[in-house]
């Protein structure tokens, strides 16, 4: 399957195109529920299994998946919300097909139960579970039964991951034809458990009529824009950053260099203040260090061709003056931490000078200070700052949106908990702009730096900032042999 991730409307889109092309809408649901029914067969052996359905077309495929499960030898209670002769469609015609008992949905059907089909509600829900369909949640929930759902786990909102009202955790979610944002964006992430995309028929190609503009993650997104260096290549083809340090927390610059020069910047230099120059030069001797007094300078240096700011800097007019000065160049940037923090009062300011050359890297407070608090999904407030400021936005945090101004964005699903350490986001910042300076598309170097950052702190418990680079010759020869 491919990385597109379709919206709850989107979906329905391609369902509707496929039928247009052929494929009925029958052939879709019988294979959705075969589907399902093969996804729970592979985690457990014969055993009894309650399948529950709700009145829509996520009952259809439940009816799908009790027959299929009954003809191979499990022991199957199927209940049904509402009355069977209020099903229509598909979703009436794959209950025809079901001979055994239909219960009314309680309780009851949890007896003596082993596994839970949750075929109740799918992606497109719009309203809290209540009644008693939330009464058999909690009891789920208090039998302590293993899930599987079909599409998404019921109360999970498909297009921002939120519950509505209750969900049930489960432990297996099986989605058709592509994922979508809720099974992505936290909370609905971690309610999926394992999450399997099946093909049930729908031909790929009806992604270029519906062009879907957001992708989970991961190298398929950017692997073909990864600035590999050629082999009649040098050390100036592959660009020079400038990171701009602070007195104090030297560490920080130091971290932003390293991950850059890693990642593939041929060169990196450390701009900062004279009182931490020693300092510095006592660190890593290929990053090559200047004094933040001759920043002019090294602004009008045409070799120079990206920059990183923020980190370890200092919040103040300072910073404010030189992020404004280095914008005014048009030279790829990431704005990270300080810098971003010294224009909380003044964001306006900020925004005319940017470009979608530049990459802001906010956690959720920093993101507050900047854009204020606004509501809806962890994707929409990034699109809605990506386009407020014409920039790319890289709202982190354990589904990191990175967001265009024109409305592309992916989500990055592969950070572990261990990347809570101090340093981290600093190295995140210089693999982004040691991609940025080697030629890398800001948006794609986003995206990369992220999965990448992720991908680096697989090397579990124990892990601190400084591992985070040096992990990465390993994943990017894995990647690019």
């Amino acid at each position: 399957m491919g990385p597109e991730v379709l919206s709850v409307a989107e979906m329905y889109r391609a369902d509707a195109l496929a039928t247009v092309g052929g494929v009925s809408g029958e052939h879709l649901m019988e294979a959705a529920g075969f589907a399902v029914a093969r996804a729970l067969r592979r985690r457990f052996g014969p055993c009894r299994v309650a399948v529950l359905c709700g009145p829509g077309n996520n009952g259809g495929d439940g009816f799908v998946v009790a027959r299929r499960l009954r003809d191979a030898g499990y022991a199957v209670r199927l209940a049904l919300l509402g009355d069977a002769v209020n099903l229509k469609g598909d979703a009436a015609a794959m209950a025809s097909r079901w001979h055994g008992a239909t219960e009314p949905l309680s309780s009851a059907v949890l007896e003596r139960a082993d596994v839970v089909v949750d075929a109740l509600f799918g992606a497109g829900l719009a309203r809290p579970l209540s009644g008693v369909a939330a009464d058999m949640v909690a009891e789920i929930a208090r039998r302590g039964l293993p899930v599987v759902a079909v599409d998404v786990p019921s109360g999970v909102d498909g297009d921002t991951g939120q519950v509505l009202g209750c969900a049930p955790q489960a432990v297996t979610t099986v989605t058709f034809f592509r994922k979508k944002p809720g099974h992505l964006l936290l909370p609905g992430r971690l309610l999926c458990g394992e999450v399997e995309v099946a093909d049930i028929g729908i031909p790929a190609s009806v992604l270029a009529e519906v062009e879907p503009p957001l992708a989970e993650n991961g190298p398929a997104v950017w692997r073909d824009r990864f600035p590999w260096p050629a082999v009649d290549g040098h050390k100036y083809a592959r660009g020079h950053l400038v990171v701009v340090g602070g007195p104090v927390m030297t560490g920080a610059a130091r971290l932003v260099a390293r991950a850059a020069r890693r990642v593939g910047a041929g060169l990196a230099t450390i701009a900062a203040p004279a009182e931490a120059l020693a300092i510095l030069r006592a660190g890593d001797p290929g990053t090559m260090v200047a004094d933040l007094a001759e920043f002019d300078t090294l602004l009008a240096d045409s070799r120079k061709n990206a920059l990183v700011l923020g980190p370890g800097c200092g919040v103040g007019a300072a910073l404010r003056a030189r992020v404004l000065a280095a914008a005014r160049t048009g030279k790829a940037m990431v704005l990270d931490a300080d810098a971003l923090s010294s224009f909380s009062e003044s964001p306006g300011e900020l925004f005319k000078v940017l470009s979608d050359n530049v990459v802001l890297t906010p956690h959720d407070g920093e993101f507050a200070r900047l854009f204020g608090k606004s509501d809806g999904s962890r994707l929409e407030r990034a699109r809605r700052a990506a386009k407020r400021a014409g920039a790319v936005v890289l709202l982190k945090g354990p589904d990191t949106v990175v967001a265009h101004p024109d409305g592309r964005a992916v989500i990055n699903a592969n950070a572990p908990p261990w990347l809570a350490t101090a340093g981290s986001g600093d190295v995140l910042a210089g693999m982004i702009g040691g991609l940025m300076a080697a030629g890398m598309d800001a948006f794609f170097a986003a995206a990369a730096g992220a999965w990448l950052h992720g991908a680096a702190a697989g090397q579990g418990p124990g892990l601190i900032a400084e591992d985070l680079p040096e992990a990465l010759p390993r994943i990017l020869t894995a990647l690019f042999p």
